[in-house]
């Protein structure tokens, strides 16, 4: 049964609509101030028709125009509330392109906003199997449209990275050992 355009929806209808997971839904309460669902008892989360606007623009935003999180949040201060929740319709209006990279320092992506995450390759899938993943050379489609932030960054910043990098994959390949002890 479909539900009335004005009623209320829950956490995994929302997150069902807009094809992210629930967690991601929390993460950008933390994040956005301006994302306030109803809650009943037990925390549960009652979304209102304009929250799920609000939660539209926001992954249109982050997602579709590969704005970072402190992007929308200086979006939401600028433009206001109602130009994001707006700004996801293909008619509406879309904010002035700025090169956020510069603006706020980082290298902070849609990415980790959580439209995905780039597997190493020959990771394994959360069943535990090895799976066609992207590797680092192919991103994920949803990561298309995001422009790049390494060529706003400085050597020192992309060696960083790099180092990181290679810390994230050790840990990775010992977690999968484990794992595979377990098993």
């Amino acid at each position: 049964m479909e539900k009335a355009p004005s009623a209320f929806r829950t956490i995994s209808e929302v997150a069902q609509e807009l094809e992210v997971p629930q967690h991601v839904l929390r993460f950008w309460e933390s994040r956005f101030r301006e994302i306030r669902p109803m809650k009943r008892g037990g925390g549960r989360r009652y979304y209102r028709p304009e929250d799920l606007d609000l939660l539209r623009g926001i992954r249109h935003l982050l997602y579709g125009e590969g704005y970072t999180i402190r992007g929308v949040q200086r979006l939401l201060r600028e433009q206001g509330v109602r130009f994001v929740q707006n700004v996801w319709h293909p008619d509406a209006a879309q904010p002035p392109r700025q090169d956020e990279a510069e603006e706020n320092g980082e290298a902070e992506t849609a990415l980790a906003a959580g439209a995905g995450v780039l597997s190493l390759p020959g990771a394994r899938d959360t069943l535990g199997s090895k799976g066609s993943q992207p590797s680092w050379n192919e991103p994920p489609a949803t990561a298309a449209a995001i422009p790049s932030p390494v060529a706003a960054m400085s050597r020192d910043q992309v060696e960083k990275l790099r180092t990181a990098l290679h810390e994230l994959t050790e840990c990775r390949r010992r977690l999968e050992a484990a794992l595979d002890q377990r098993i």
